[in-house]
C-alpha cells in the first residue's frame, strides 16, 4: 500500500515548554527512541479538548506537574507544523499523518525537582533533564529541530523576562 503523503493531515498537537526557576527548560529522552534525543513535553490533542487542556494534561502525564505548580507565561501565535521523516510516518499513528501541527505554551514551573515524578502515568520518557534554551535545538531529533528553533525565537522575549524576574 502506498501512502500519499501531501495528503495525510497534521496531528493536533500540543507542546510545553517547562522552564524552572533558573531559565532552564525541562526536557526528556523517550523511552520509544533508541537514540540520545531528548525533547520537550507534548502531545496530542482530544477530541473538543482545548489546546491548553490538553498541554496541562501532558505536562502531568509526562512529567508529574500538577497545573498548581505551573503558571501560563506565553502561547504561540500560530500552529507551528512539522512533518516527520518518510520511513516513520507508516509506522507512527497507523499512518494516518505526515507530521504534527503545535500550539506551544510557555510554562513557568513553581515547584521543585522532587515534583518531578515520570512514573505518575504510562513511562514516557526514560530520563529527564534541565537544559538552557540555547542547547535545545542540537538535542532535539534533527526533524523536529527547525520547530524548536521557531519556538526559542517567539519565546526569547519572554524567557529573558523571566530570568529577570
Amino acid at each position: 500500500m502506498t501512502i500519499d503523503i501531501e495528503q495525510l493531515p497534521y496531528r493536533p498537537c500540543a507542546g510545553i515548554m517547562l522552564v524552572n526557576k533558573d531559565g532552564m527548560v525541562f526536557v526528556g529522552s523517550r523511552v520509544d527512541m533508541p537514540s540520545d534525543a531528548w525533547q520537550m513535553p507534548q502531545g496530542g490533542i482530544d477530541d473538543g479538548e482545548e489546546p491548553i487542556d490538553a498541554a496541562l494534561r501532558e505536562l502531568y502525564e509526562e512529567t508529574g506537574v500538577p497545573a498548581d505548580k505551573a503558571r501560563i507565561v506565553g502561547q504561540s501565535a500560530n500552529w507551528i507544523p512539522y512533518d516527520l521523516p518518510v520511513d516513520i510516518i507508516p509506522r507512527l499513528w497507523g499512518g494516518r499523518y505526515r507530521g504534527q501541527t503545535q500550539m506551544w505554551f510557555l510554562i513557568e514551573f513553581l515547584g521543585t525537582d522532587a515534583d518531578i515524578d515520570l512514573d505518575v502515568h504510562h513511562r514516557e520518557f526514560g530520563a529527564w533533564r534541565w537544559a538552557t534554551p540555547e542547547q535545545l535545538p542540537d538535542l532535539i531529533v534533527k526533524f523536529k529541530s527547525d520547530l524548536y528553533a521557531r519556538i526559542l525565537d517567539e519565546f526569547r522575549p519572554l524567557l529573558t523576562e523571566l530570568r529577570q524576574a
